[in-house]
Protein backbone atom coordinates (compact mmCIF):
# COMPACT_ATOMS: atom_id res chain seq x y z
CA UNK A 1 0.00 0.00 0.00
CA UNK A 2 3.28 2.44 0.46
CA UNK A 3 3.72 2.51 -3.36
CA UNK A 4 0.08 3.74 -4.05
CA UNK A 5 -1.13 6.87 -4.27
CA UNK A 6 -4.58 9.41 -4.77
CA UNK A 7 -4.51 12.31 -5.48
CA UNK A 8 -7.08 14.83 -5.30
CA UNK A 9 -7.33 18.94 -6.10
CA UNK A 10 -10.49 21.22 -5.89
CA UNK A 11 -10.98 25.23 -4.99
CA UNK A 12 -14.31 26.48 -5.19
CA UNK A 13 -16.60 24.03 -3.05
CA UNK A 14 -14.08 22.04 -2.60
CA UNK A 15 -14.42 22.14 0.79
CA UNK A 16 -17.98 20.39 0.92
CA UNK A 17 -17.10 17.90 -1.85
CA UNK A 18 -13.50 16.65 0.11
CA UNK A 19 -16.09 15.82 3.16
CA UNK A 20 -18.37 14.13 0.97
CA UNK A 21 -15.35 11.83 -0.52
CA UNK A 22 -13.45 11.85 2.07
CA UNK A 23 -16.02 10.36 4.81
CA UNK A 24 -17.21 7.77 2.66
CA UNK A 25 -13.13 5.75 2.04
CA UNK A 26 -12.10 3.38 4.29
CA UNK A 27 -9.41 3.48 6.92
CA UNK A 28 -7.49 1.05 4.66
CA UNK A 29 -7.15 3.16 1.18
CA UNK A 30 -4.51 4.43 -0.41
CA UNK A 31 -2.50 7.55 1.28
CA UNK A 32 -4.12 10.66 -0.01
CA UNK A 33 -2.43 13.92 -0.68
CA UNK A 34 -4.75 17.17 -1.32
CA UNK A 35 -4.59 20.48 -2.80
CA UNK A 36 -7.56 23.05 -1.65
CA UNK A 37 -7.69 26.65 -2.45
CA UNK A 38 -7.19 27.74 0.86
CA UNK A 39 -5.41 30.74 2.86
CA UNK A 40 -2.78 30.13 5.16
CA UNK A 41 -4.25 29.58 8.46
CA UNK A 42 -7.48 28.02 7.29
CA UNK A 43 -5.86 24.77 6.22
CA UNK A 44 -4.75 23.46 9.28
CA UNK A 45 -8.47 24.01 11.05
CA UNK A 46 -10.04 22.55 7.81
CA UNK A 47 -7.88 19.31 8.58
CA UNK A 48 -9.21 19.10 11.78
CA UNK A 49 -12.78 19.51 11.21
CA UNK A 50 -12.18 16.84 8.93
CA UNK A 51 -10.16 14.31 10.73
CA UNK A 52 -13.85 14.55 13.22
CA UNK A 53 -15.88 13.13 10.00
CA UNK A 54 -13.53 10.68 8.81
CA UNK A 55 -12.53 7.34 9.49
CA UNK A 56 -9.44 8.35 7.61
CA UNK A 57 -7.09 10.21 10.03
CA UNK A 58 -6.90 14.01 8.22
CA UNK A 59 -3.81 15.91 8.57
CA UNK A 60 -2.31 19.42 7.47
CA UNK A 61 0.85 18.36 5.83
CA UNK A 62 4.48 18.76 7.38
CA UNK A 63 7.31 18.99 5.10
CA UNK A 64 9.24 15.28 4.72
CA UNK A 65 6.15 13.46 6.34
CA UNK A 66 5.21 10.14 4.81
CA UNK A 67 2.29 9.81 3.26
CA UNK A 68 0.78 6.31 4.89
CA UNK A 69 -1.95 4.06 3.93
CA UNK A 70 -5.07 5.75 5.79
CA UNK A 71 -4.24 9.39 6.07
CA UNK A 72 -4.76 11.93 4.23
CA UNK A 73 -2.79 14.97 4.14
CA UNK A 74 -3.67 18.15 2.86
CA UNK A 75 -1.38 21.38 1.52
CA UNK A 76 -0.80 23.85 4.38
CA UNK A 77 -2.41 27.66 2.74
CA UNK A 78 0.42 29.53 1.43
CA UNK A 79 2.75 27.01 0.76
CA UNK A 80 3.31 24.54 -2.40
CA UNK A 81 3.01 20.75 -1.82
CA UNK A 82 4.76 18.11 -4.03
CA UNK A 83 5.59 14.40 -3.77
CA UNK A 84 8.65 12.63 -3.90
CA UNK A 85 9.30 8.88 -4.01
CA UNK A 86 11.91 7.97 -1.09
CA UNK A 87 12.64 3.88 -1.12
CA UNK A 88 8.81 2.09 -1.37
CA UNK A 89 6.87 5.29 0.06
CA UNK A 90 6.29 8.74 -0.87
CA UNK A 91 7.06 11.93 1.22
CA UNK A 92 5.54 15.16 1.11
CA UNK A 93 8.06 18.29 -0.08
CA UNK A 94 6.12 21.62 1.54
CA UNK A 95 8.46 24.25 -0.28
CA UNK A 96 7.65 28.55 -0.11
CA UNK A 97 7.40 28.12 -3.83
CA UNK A 98 5.90 31.23 -5.75
CA UNK A 99 2.15 30.91 -6.77
CA UNK A 100 1.45 28.59 -10.05
CA UNK A 101 -1.48 29.34 -12.05
CA UNK A 102 -1.85 32.36 -9.60
CA UNK A 103 -2.23 29.38 -6.59
CA UNK A 104 -0.17 28.85 -4.04
CA UNK A 105 -0.64 25.89 -3.08
CA UNK A 106 -1.11 25.01 -6.90
CA UNK A 107 -3.10 21.43 -8.16
CA UNK A 108 -0.93 21.22 -10.85
CA UNK A 109 2.44 21.26 -8.82
CA UNK A 110 0.89 18.27 -6.76
CA UNK A 111 -0.65 16.56 -9.88
CA UNK A 112 3.11 16.88 -11.56
CA UNK A 113 4.68 15.45 -8.78
CA UNK A 114 2.55 12.42 -8.47
CA UNK A 115 3.03 11.77 -12.15
CA UNK A 116 7.00 11.58 -12.05
CA UNK A 117 6.99 9.18 -8.70
CA UNK A 118 4.13 7.12 -8.62
CA UNK A 119 3.02 7.08 -12.26
CA UNK A 120 0.53 4.39 -12.59
CA UNK A 121 0.09 3.50 -9.32
CA UNK A 122 -1.53 6.87 -8.61
CA UNK A 123 -5.60 7.63 -8.88
CA UNK A 124 -6.18 11.37 -9.96
CA UNK A 125 -9.25 13.23 -8.66
CA UNK A 126 -10.04 17.02 -10.02
CA UNK A 127 -13.08 18.57 -8.21
CA UNK A 128 -15.15 21.79 -8.04
CA UNK A 129 -13.33 24.66 -8.73
CA UNK A 130 -12.75 28.01 -11.04
CA UNK A 131 -9.71 28.16 -13.15
CA UNK A 132 -7.56 25.73 -14.69
CA UNK A 133 -5.63 24.80 -12.27
CA UNK A 134 -4.68 20.69 -11.97
CA UNK A 135 -5.89 20.56 -15.84
CA UNK A 136 -1.76 20.10 -16.96
CA UNK A 137 -0.97 17.89 -14.38
CA UNK A 138 -3.47 16.14 -14.31
CA UNK A 139 -3.23 15.37 -17.88
CA UNK A 140 0.77 14.51 -17.16
CA UNK A 141 -0.81 11.73 -14.75
CA UNK A 142 -2.60 10.15 -17.39
CA UNK A 143 -0.04 9.98 -19.80
CA UNK A 144 2.12 8.40 -17.09
CA UNK A 145 -0.03 5.96 -16.57
CA UNK A 146 -2.67 6.84 -13.90
CA UNK A 147 -6.28 6.77 -13.38
CA UNK A 148 -8.23 9.84 -13.92
CA UNK A 149 -11.64 11.15 -12.42
CA UNK A 150 -13.21 14.09 -12.81
CA UNK A 151 -16.18 15.81 -11.12
CA UNK A 152 -19.50 16.31 -13.53
CA UNK A 153 -20.50 19.80 -13.66
CA UNK A 154 -24.12 19.25 -12.34
CA UNK A 155 -22.15 18.45 -8.66
CA UNK A 156 -19.76 20.95 -8.75
CA UNK A 157 -20.21 24.64 -7.32
CA UNK A 158 -17.95 25.42 -10.15
CA UNK A 159 -17.04 23.34 -13.08
CA UNK A 160 -14.41 25.38 -14.21
CA UNK A 161 -11.30 23.45 -13.39
CA UNK A 162 -12.80 19.71 -14.15
CA UNK A 163 -14.14 21.52 -17.21
CA UNK A 164 -10.63 22.90 -18.05
CA UNK A 165 -9.13 19.11 -17.41
CA UNK A 166 -11.69 17.08 -19.46
CA UNK A 167 -11.12 19.72 -22.55
CA UNK A 168 -6.77 18.47 -22.59
CA UNK A 169 -8.36 15.23 -22.15
CA UNK A 170 -6.73 14.62 -18.76
CA UNK A 171 -9.92 12.22 -17.46
CA UNK A 172 -10.78 9.02 -18.16
CA UNK A 173 -13.69 8.58 -15.81
CA UNK A 174 -16.48 11.71 -15.04
CA UNK A 175 -18.57 11.23 -12.32
CA UNK A 176 -21.09 13.16 -9.78
CA UNK A 177 -19.62 13.69 -6.27
CA UNK A 178 -21.47 10.63 -4.76
CA UNK A 179 -19.75 8.15 -6.92
CA UNK A 180 -16.33 9.46 -6.43
CA UNK A 181 -15.38 7.31 -3.56
CA UNK A 182 -17.23 4.54 -4.96
CA UNK A 183 -15.08 4.61 -7.99
CA UNK A 184 -11.66 5.02 -5.99
CA UNK A 185 -12.39 2.13 -4.20
CA UNK A 186 -12.44 -0.62 -6.77
CA UNK A 187 -9.78 1.22 -8.62
CA UNK A 188 -7.63 1.08 -5.36
CA UNK A 189 -8.22 -2.81 -5.66
CA UNK A 190 -7.02 -3.10 -9.27
CA UNK A 191 -3.49 -1.97 -8.31
CA UNK A 192 -2.93 -5.79 -7.85
CA UNK A 193 0.17 -6.38 -10.30
CA UNK A 194 0.63 -3.33 -11.22
CA UNK A 195 3.56 -2.29 -9.57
Amino acid sequence: MHDRLIAIGTSTGGTQALEVVLSALPVDCPGIVVVQHMPARFTALFAQRLNQLCQLEVLEARDGQAVEPGRVLIAPGGYQMSVRRAGNRFIVDVRDGPPVNRHRPSVDVLFSSVAKCAGRNAIGVIMTGMGDDGARGLLEMRLAGARTIAQDEASCVVFGMPREAIKLQAVEQVLPLSRIAEAINPITGRFVGRV
